[in-house]
């Protein structure tokens, strides 16, 4: 289901990225209560429409990477199907990485591959971080280089599914 605006204005938040994942569900419980039909005068269709658009919107606004794609389209940034940019070197980094996490995954060994994974969680974090820091800036050029960090943070979270699918799971 499309949601009706952005998903910070469904929930009645204020369009940042360091939002609390407390405000978050505060916020969605608060506008949930008034979805239900008996609310809503009987209208199933309206309070199951309402509905959906809660439960995308926290669910946006609870996954940080999902949070900054949504505030960078709020604030006027590129899409990432528009806007494939990545930090220089980046590619090439990556590319050396994904092999060696895939020699890592292929020769079973637990060690190596905690290892690799711990250091894919940090790069989030410091994706995070920077994301989180370039945001509080501001600025037109900031969104350019958003757009490059969430570019770069997909490729990392794709090595971080990579490592889970590859070790049977696992907590992130």
């Amino acid at each position: 289901m499309m949601m009706a605006s952005d998903p910070f204005s469904v929930l009645g938040l204020a369009p940042d990225f360091d939002v609390d994942a407390r405000e978050v569900e505060r916020a969605y419980l608060r506008r949930a209560a008034g979805a239900h039909p008996d609310v809503m005068g009987g209208d199933d269709d309206a309070a199951e429409a309402l509905a959906g658009q809660l439960n995308e919107a926290r669910a946006v606004l609870l996954d940080a990477e999902r949070r900054a794609n949504a505030l960078l389209a709020l604030r006027g940034g590129a899409a990432k199907e528009v806007d494939k940019s990545l930090p220089a070197g980046f590619l090439m980094e990556m590319m050396r990485t994904r092999e060696e996490i895939e020699d890592a995954l292929g020769s079973k060994d637990a060690a190596r591959v905690r290892a690799w994974r711990e250091w894919a969680l940090a790069q989030r974090a410091g994706y995070v971080e920077r994301v989180s820091r370039l945001f509080r800036e501001g600025g037109s050029h900031n969104l350019v280089e958003v757009r490059k960090h969430l570019n770069a943070w997909r490729y990392v979270e794709r090595l971080i599914e990579q490592m889970d699918a590859g070790a049977g799971g696992g907590a992130s």
